[in-house]
């Protein structure tokens, strides 16, 4: 009981770390897209290699087996903060959380496409009525018509976008994690990123007020803390007891984003929000409750043959 209360106390902390992250990069300013992944991933670095230096070692953190994945889920995950990042810049705080909530949704149609998990008819109604949501959630942004036209200049269509790559992340880290050590995964991902964005400041850069760079080295650092409680949730409880609590983020987004940003999210994305995270937590129900037969099954199987 111990240990599931700490890992429910590190998500929760994850969900409130990437919030004060995401309220960082608002309070910087606007600056290129490029610019805030490189001071989010270089300063997100110094807490997860401080770390790792306690639990598997400098050397931990960079050995791999698979390197091929490494690179396919940090291309996946660098194209997902470009747009999550792109969308922060269009959208009030409330309102890209919200759509960050689709991708579990998006997660159960791509499990069944690459790794032929089976879904069944509940599921399935599940996933319909959380894409609902997100219809209502649009609404407000001009509708899905207005989504198609306007493409990379719709927040709504980025954050869409983002969250779609962020379940294709899932996917990957969940054929990993049988493999890859934590800190390895988190490690590619954040020097990609780095990388990446480093490159795109040769044509895209903007020199920061002392103010900006301030908040930017605080978004890199609340950024990799948050990573750490993310990663170190799921070593003291179950994903599908922890799932439940990616939603504290709300919580964090509606009071970070009226108190700290001056923003009053909108009814009709509170509503849609709400419908998702309706379908997301049935989702999790029915998983965890899958889950819970098929042991149950296995255990009956392993004693008929004593």
């Amino acid at each position: 009981m111990r240990q599931s209360s700490t890992g429910i106390a590190l998500k929760i902390g994850a969900t409130l770390s990437f919030s004060l992250m995401y309220a960082a990069i608002k309070l910087a300013g606007p600056m290129p897209v490029g610019e805030v992944i490189f001071f989010r991933s270089v300063f997100a670095l110094v807490p997860v290699m401080a770390l790792s230096a306690f639990t598997v070692g400098a050397l931990g953190a960079v050995r791999t087996t698979r390197p091929m994945f490494h690179i396919l889920r940090s291309i996946a995950g660098v194209s997902s903060m470009f747009l999550n990042f792109a969308a922060l810049q269009r959208l009030p705080l409330a309102d890209i959380t919200g759509f960050s909530f689709v991708a579990p949704i998006f997660a159960v149609v791509l499990a069944t496409l690459f790794l032929d998990e089976r879904v069944g008819a509940w599921r399935w109604g599940a996933v319909l009525v959380g894409f609902a949501g997100v219809l209502l959630m649009i609404e407000p942004h001009g509708g899905v018509a207005h989504l198609l036209r306007a493409g990379f200049s719709s927040g709504a269509a980025l954050a869409l976008m983002g969250a779609m790559l962020s379940a294709v992340v899932v996917i990957f880290i969940r054929q990993m994690s049988t493999t890859e050590k934590s800190e390895a995964i988190v490690f590619y991902f954040m020097l990609t990123c780095a990388v990446v964005s480093g490159l795109t400041m040769v044509w895209d850069f903007a020199v920061p007020s002392p103010r900006a760079a301030a908040w930017l080295v605080l978004c890199g650092l609340s950024g990799g803390v948050g990573q750490i409680c993310m990663t170190f949730c799921y070593r003291y409880a179950e994903p599908s007891l922890l799932a439940p609590f990616d939603y504290a983020a709300m919580v964090w987004a509606v009071a970070l984003g009226y108190f700290v940003l001056g923003e009053i999210p909108q009814a009709l994305v509170m509503i849609g929000a709400g419908i998702v995270v309706a379908a997301g937590l049935y989702i999790v129900w029915r998983e965890r409750r899958l889950h819970r037969q098929t042991a149950a099954a296995a255990e009956m199987a392993i004693q008929a043959t004593e």
